[in-house]
Formats: C-alpha cells, structure tokens, sequence
C-alpha cells in the first residue's frame, strides 16, 4: 500500500498547575509562599526522515497527543518541562492545517522540523505573585491548555528525474534496467498505480534518483483518471523524462503523444513542461518504430530535444544513463550559479 495523502490529529500538552504553598519550618515564623510553577505541556514536532518513503505509518495511528507538564510543589519546587512527541514524516511532506488551510511547513530537506501545535505554558505558582503589600498571597495559576490541531499532510516525491508518459509506453520497465526498483510490470495499461522511485547507481558511486509516474491520459490536470494523484509527485522533479511509445501501440502516435503529454503538465502547473528534459523514443525493437522515429524527429526538428532510441524490454539502454547524468548535473549547476547571482 502507498498513502501520499492522510489526516492526523495532534494535541499538544497542557501546562501544570502552579502550586500555593507556604513555607513551614521549626523556628521560622512568617515562612512565606514557596509554591513552585507548573512545568510546559509537550510540543508535537513533525520531522522529515528518508527512512519513511510515504504516509502508510500514520494510517493506523491517526492522533497523536505530548504529555501535560507536572504541576509546581512547595519549597519553590518547578515542574520539569514536558518531553516533546516526534512524528517521523518522508521528505518532501506538505503540511496543512484543515481548519484553515494554511501550509504550515513543506518539509523539503531530510531532518527538517517544524512544531506543529506548541506546548501550553504552565502555571506560576503563589511564590511568583508576592510583593511588599502582599506577602502572603494565595493566588496560583493553573496550566495553560495545549493546541489541537487536524492536519492534512500531502507526501510531493523528491527525486532527480521523473518518468512521464502515457499508460503502456514501458515507464516501469525502463525503470527496472536502470535501476533496482521491481514495479509491477505487465501488457495492459495502469499496472502502476501509485509513484515508485528507483536509484540509479553509476561505476565511480554516484547516484541519482528516477521516480516512475503513474500513467497520464487526456485530462489529467483536471483530476480525470489518476489526475492530481500523481501530477502533484512531478512538481518536485529537477528533470523529465518523456517515455513515448514509438511503435504506437494503443493507436496513439508519439508525437502527438509528447504534446499531450507537454500540454497536460503545463496546464497543471504552469512552466512545468519547460523543465530540462529528455526524450526516451522507446520500443524501437518493433517494426512500426523506425517509421515513426522519422516521423517523430521532423515534428521535433525545431525544439532542439534529445531523443534516445532504446528497447527497455530488451535491455538496450544505449547511452541514456550517461546522458540523464549530464542532465541533472548541469540543472544543478545552473541552478546554484542562479543563488549566486541573486
């Protein structure tokens, strides 16, 4: 099972009561007030983690509450401050508070935090209010209440490259030979049903990430088929891979296919299609495949994109990894020079 999408609720602790206390000792009239203050309520922290790759670990426990802090004691004896709760989430969660809608944190980076509903603060005790004309109140506070909070938290995957295509063009089998991922393969559309990320592993150890989108059809920016269920996953892609169907298949044609595929991101998102990417002309072990690649680079002849001709069902990758490579590393570069500048 992948969960991408899942409500929690998180209550934080409550302050302790403050104490009213007088000190009380043989020989020692008029001890006056000693009574020590409540300690804090627990906060409820969210940190991001690469050990968790999606939201399954939260359906089965879907509240989530800190400890309240101790109340105070005489002899100005404190409550210690309540132990926070963590809760693990994958890298790249979105958190979202239902109540209002604000986006409280996108946790972007591993080991990112964010306290999601704070700790109340505790009591002061009657120590805390004595003065000149006062020396013996008997005024306490009673611990503050903690936050209750329903949360939306929406898992966006973080990964070098994203695999886009329509459903049957072999996205999950080319993610199998470049990679040590194992989605389910299979001859009919929609055998991939939620995102899979591969790694991909290079000769001197580097190593970068592809994630295999589930299938897109027409519509799919207006949630039709699997629509927003996985168009969200790409917008956190630095590069695309379009996988195209050379032989035609399902009756499409891929050149209509890679502007429909174009066409379908942008009007998700705007300027998600101009990203860096590459084109994987794929099932060139068919016959009707030779045809449509020159069909294919006429129609592309003024975009200038790099089409790779390769048979991911027959092992023939030819030179994409190295070229995926290159990809990545010079949006990397261009990016950072683009922080440098600003």
């Amino acid at each position: 099972m992948f969960v991408d999408k899942t409500e929690i609720v998180v209550k934080s602790g409550d302050g302790g009561a403050g104490c009213c206390s007088f000190r009380r000792e043989k020989f020692v009239p008029k001890g006056g007030p000693d009574g020590g203050d409540g300690g804090n309520g627990g906060d409820v922290i969210l940190e991001s983690t690469t050990s968790e790759q999606n939201l399954n670990s939260l359906v089965y426990r879907r509240r989530y509450a800190a400890q309240n802090g101790p109340a105070g004691q005489g002899a100005d004896k404190h409550g210690r401050n309540a132990e926070p709760i963590v809760v693990k989430v994958p890298v790249g969660t979105v958190i979202r508070d239902c109540a209002t809608g604000e986006v409280l944190a996108d946790l972007d980076l591993p080991g990112a935090q964010v306290v999601v509903a704070k700790g109340g603060r505790g009591g002061r005790g009657n120590a805390r209010f004595a003065t000149s004309t006062n020396r013996a109140p008997r005024r306490r506070e009673l611990g503050f209440p903690g936050e209750e909070k329903t949360l939306e938290l929406e898992l966006k995957l973080i990964a070098d490259a994203g695999l886009v295509g329509y459903p049957n063009a072999g996205k999950s089998t080319l993610l199998t030979r470049i990679s040590g991922a194992r989605p389910k393969v299979a001859a009919y559309p929609f055998t991939t049903l939620h995102p899979v990320v591969g790694v991909v592993e290079y000769p001197d150890y580097a190593r970068l990430t592809v994630a295999d989108i589930p299938g897109l059809i027409d519509g799919a920016h207006a949630n039709v088929g699997l629509g927003h269920e996985f168009l969200r996953h790409i917008e956190r892609t630095k590069v695309l891979i379009y996988v195209l169907d050379m032989a035609g298949v399902d009756g499409r044609t891929p050149w209509d296919d890679y502007a429909s595929l174009k066409k379908e991101l942008d009007l998700y998102k705007e300027g998600l299609a101009s990203r860096p990417s590459l084109i994987v002309a794929n099932k060139m072990d068919l016959p009707e495949s030779a045809a449509n690649l020159v069909r294919l680079k006429e129609e592309l002849s003024g975009e200038n994109a790099a089409i790779y001709e390769l048979s991911a069902g027959e092992n023939e990758l030819g030179t994409l990894p190295q070229a995926l490579r290159q990809l990545v590393k010079a949006h990397l570069e261009e990016t950072e020079a683009a922080l440098r500048r600003l």
